[in-house]
This record gives C-alpha cells, sequence and structure tokens, in this order.
C-alpha cells in the first residue's frame, strides 16, 4: 500500500461517504474513522466546548471539541495529500506512520478536559497537563482498542505524536504537522473560532495557497513552506495575532477567566484530579458550583454559570510598552504569588479610597509563565533557472513576522489587567495613581 491508496486519502478524494460541519466542508469517513468516533473518548469531546469561557462574550462561541477534531483530521489528509509528492517526506513516512499521523490527528484533543487551559495556566502541582493524559487514555480505553484491532496501530506510537515524545525520525517531522508553526491545528482552529465568534479575523488567510506551498525543509526533519506560500504564511501570523488580541484574550474573556481561577483557587483543597480530568462541561460547572458554595468563591461561581452573568469590571490595563514595570512586575508570576498580590491590592486601595473593598472583591490577571511559540518557519526559495534552492527563516524575510509573532503576543496582546468587582469598579477608576499602588502591591 502507498501513501495514495490510504482508505481515508481516498476518501477525501471521493467524498462518497462522510459528515457536514462548517463552514461547508465535508469530512470523509471510512469504517475505522467511525468505529473511533464511537469510542467514550471521542464522543466526551462533543461535551467539552472548544472556547469555553469565550462564549460568554460571543454567544455564538459553543462549537464542541469534536467538531474542531472532525476539522483538523480532515486537514490532516489535506496535508498528506499535498506532502506525499514532496520527496524528502515520502522516504521518511511510510505507510504505517501516515496512518498514526491521520488517527492522531483526529485523536489529538483526547485529553482535553473542560475549561483546562485556563486552569492548566495555573500550574497547580496537583493538576496535569491535558497532554500528559493522552497516553493512559489510548493505552487502557476504547479508543486504544480500536486503534490496535482496527488501525493496527500501536496506540503508543499514536500517542506519542499528540504528545510530543516521539522522537524518530518520522516521528519528529509528523509532530511538526501536529504542531509547528503552520499545523492541522492552528489551521482548523483559526478559521473555526473566527466562525462561531462571528469575527473575521481568523478566515482570511488564504489556506488553499498555504497548502499548496507545504513541503519538508533541507533537512528533511520538520515542515517548511516554498516561498509561493510566503503570503499565506504572514497572513496567517497576523490572523492568530488579531484573533488572540479581539477574542482570547479580550478584556470580558480574561475577566471570566480571572474569576474562573480564583474560584479553583479557593477550592483548591476540594479538587479530585482524577475526577477532574475526566469531566465534561457540565460535570465541572456543577463540581465547582458544590464545592464553592458557603466560600468565597460562590459569587464569582454563580457570575459565571449562574441565571445572570455578572462579570467583573476592568479596572486596569498594563502592557509592556506603555507600563513596563508593571508588566515586568506580573507577568509570568506564580498564580498563589498573583493572588497574594491582588488580597494586598485590595487592602492598599481601600484604605486610599477609604472604600471597603473585599480581598476577593479585586482579581489581577497576568500572562502565564509559559510564553507563546516563536513562528519559525522554513522557507524554500528557489535560486533561478538553473536549479536548487536557498533557504531562509521566514521570520527574516518578514517585518511582519518579526514584530506579531515575537513581541507582539507576550508584551502587548497578553496585557496584565485589573478586574473589580461591580459595586466597586467606579471607586478604584477614580484612583489616578493605580499603576504605582499596583507596583506596591508586588513588593508585599
Amino acid at each position: 500500500m502507498t501513501l495514495a491508496s490510504l482508505p481515508e486519502l481516498v476518501a477525501l478524494d471521493s467524498i462518497v461517504d462522510g459528515v457536514r460541519i462548517p463552514p461547508d466542508l465535508t469530512v470523509p469517513l471510512t469504517p475505522r474513522v467511525r468505529r473511533l468516533l464511537d469510542t467514550s473518548e471521542m464522543r466526551r469531546l462533543a461535551r467539552v466546548s472548544q472556547l469555553g469561557l469565550v462564549s460568554l462574550v460571543y454567544p455564538g462561541a459553543t462549537h464542541d471539541r469534536l467538531e474542531h477534531s472532525l476539522g483538523v483530521y480532515r486537514l490532516a489528509l489535506e496535508f498528506l495529500r499535498r506532502l506525499r509528492q514532496d520527496e524528502r517526506f515520502a522516504s521518511v513516512v511510510d505507510e504505517s506512520d501516515a496512518t498514526a499521523f491521520i488517527a492522531a490527528a483526529l485523536l489529538h484533543d483526547v485529553g482535553h478536559w473542560a475549561f483546562c487551559h485556563p486552569v492548566e495556566d495555573m500550574a497547580l502541582p496537583e493538576i496535569p497537563r491535558h497532554e500528559s493524559l493522552v497516553a493512559s487514555l489510548l493505552a487502557g480505553g476504547e479508543a486504544g482498542a480500536v486503534l490496535r484491532d482496527g488501525w493496527s496501530l500501536d496506540p503508543a506510537r499514536v500517542a506519542s505524536l499528540i504528545d510530543g515524545t516521539a522522537d524518530d525520525r518520522a516521528g519528529r517531522l509528523l509532530r511538526s504537522l501536529l504542531s509547528g508553526p503552520v499545523d492541522v491545528d492552528k489551521m482548523d482552529y483559526l478559521v473555526r473560532d473566527s466562525l462561531h465568534a462571528g469575527v473575521p479575523y481568523g478566515r482570511h488567510f488564504d489556506q488553499p495557497r498555504l497548502l499548496g506551498s507545504l513541503c519538508t525543509d533541507d533537512s528533511g526533519t520538520t515542515l517548511a513552506i516554498s516561498d509561493k506560500g510566503r503570503t499565506a504564511a504572514e497572513l496567517m501570523v497576523f490572523a492568530r495575532y488579531v484573533m488572540f488580541s479581539e477574542v482570547y484574550w479580550h478584556h470580558a474573556v480574561r475577566s471570566a477567566t480571572a474569576m474562573l481561577q480564583r474560584a479553583v483557587w479557593v477550592v483548591r483543597d476540594r479538587i479530585e484530579p482524577a475526577r477532574l480530568v475526566q469531566c465534561d462541561d457540565d460535570g465541572f460547572i456543577r463540581w465547582i458550583t458544590t464545592a464553592a458554595a458557603g466560600t468565597a468563591a460562590e459569587p464569582l461561581v454563580n457570575g459565571l454559570f449562574g441565571p445572570v452573568r455578572r462579570l467583573f469590571k476592568r479596572a486596569a490595563s498594563f502592557d509592556a510598552i506603555r507600563h513596563p514595570e508593571v508588566h515586568r512586575a506580573l507577568a509570568g508570576r506564580p498564580y498563589a504569588e498573583t493572588a497574594a498580590i491582588a488580597h494586598r491590592l485590595a487592602a492598599r486601595l481601600a484604605d486610599r479610597l477609604a472604600v471597603a473593598i473585599a480581598p476577593h472583591d479585586i482579581l489581577v490577571d497576568a500572562p502565564p509563565a509559559e510564553r507563546e511559540v516563536e513562528f519559525r518557519l522554513r522557507v524554500k526559495e528557489r535560486a533561478g533557472r538553473v536549479g536548487g534552492s536557498r533557504w531562509h527563516w521566514l521570520e527574516d524575510l518578514s517585518p511582519v513576522v518579526r514584530s506579531l509573532a515575537r513581541e507582539q503576543f507576550d508584551d502587548l496582546v497578553k496585557r496584565v489587567r485589573v478586574f473589580a468587582a461591580p459595586h466597586v469598579a467606579a471607586h478604584i477608576a477614580a484612583c489616578d495613581d493605580l499603576p504605582h499602588v499596583v507596583l506596591e502591591a508586588t513588593h508585599g
């Protein structure tokens, strides 16, 4: 069997049997793909929202991780259809490797649990990262049995592509297709999240042109593009930047995120990690509502998940350009320190303004320690009619990429923000030296 004869690639070309997903896409289904989709691990993803708290701000953003997984799987087939023409790729990736990649694309979110990204950003030692759950889920679950019996695959091989532990040449190359500057995950979620949020920002990076430019780099170990895809890649960087700015790190989304993180922090002694990481959205909301009852977390949880939405108000915002001292003092702090700073800030503001401000009336939202991955991508440039190629880094060719993919994400988009309970927000807005007070609070 060759790559061209893989059942899923044949199905992509024929579209005889498939399922429809937005935006106007048919996802090809083969019998073994159907078997994976019917497992409990994949069905749970239909009950886990892709964007979680974003729907509190963008009401249409209620799509689930199963829809996203189907989109990623379809893009994986598009990647293979293009790359099977690349001599380096074909020399490294055999049919078994390609089959494992297809399965990994479909299963790449199998470790996700409800609202896991904001909770993981807190870096609580008792809560594992979702990537670390994949190997055990596939080793002992229904999906693993289907991989062994229906796909003739070792579940550990598929897990290693998803969690990044594959260290053989084919594994490293395929991993770059799953998680890299241009990968099947980003190319789907930018378009899909933009569509459901009702904004245009993530849908204008010429996906067909980018797909048509895919190749392997000069070492044959990672994904690259030809120079024909350069503009499309630049547009993808810009799309990602604007989606972070206007959707993922929208100030009201970050208010909801800060509220959820504080609520989890308050009830952290009631967390059962093994149970939490199996939660779908409804299960998580039931758990935290019960755990928060009678604690300082209760009004926060009610404001997020109760009958009336009640988000904290933005009192101040600090980026690395206009307020470098504040941003530097708070970005990347452990959550325990951020919570303590917020408590000290509440006390200082109460004294300064002569207003009753409770410790949990103030939330400080700061960028997590883990920074965005830089957009490092190789570009193949034809050397002229005599043949041969020259290789460049995209950032060396593009001022757009140098600016947006490096400085802008963590220094401007990911701002430090102070949020206040609605009943005290107006008082805090009257504090004319709030940056100085915030800095004081960081010093203890």
